[in-house]
């Protein structure tokens, strides 16, 4: 089965630093742009960053100047450091791989190989 392996999720204060990673089973990401989203109580799962096959990164709004994407495909592994966490930042953090292209824009055509997801939660 080929999906992704979520972990570093925890419980840390508003302020705080986490750092996700993403650890591909079953086959190889080199190739693949990789994703993460979340998904806060409540709401839908949203982008939040996307680092394409070439290493081109891309990051919502929200993210920008505080989350890092990076890859490392010897490692097999694609990481998101967070820093300056806050409380609207909690609930389960995804990985996806793009099923078509290898680039972030060609991410919306479809997504594969999710994981299970990480769980943050950032108290006030």
């Amino acid at each position: 089965q080929l999906h992704f392996v979520e972990s570093g999720g925890d419980l840390v204060q508003s302020g705080e630093s986490l750092k996700l990673s993403c650890v591909a089973s079953g086959f190889v990401i080199e190739s693949y742009a990789v994703g993460w989203f979340h998904q806060a109580p409540g709401k839908e799962r949203e982008s939040v960053s996307c680092i394409s096959a070439d290493g081109t990164t891309e990051y919502a709004d929200t993210a920008k100047g505080r989350f890092t994407i990076a890859r490392d495909n010897f490692q097999n592994t694609v990481y998101l450091q967070m820093n300056r966490l806050a409380p609207d930042d909690t609930g389960f953090y995804y990985c996806a791989a793009g099923e078509y292209g290898s680039t972030c824009q060609e991410m919306d055509l479809g997504l594969e190989h999710w994981g299970k997801g990480t769980q943050v939660t950032v108290s006030s």
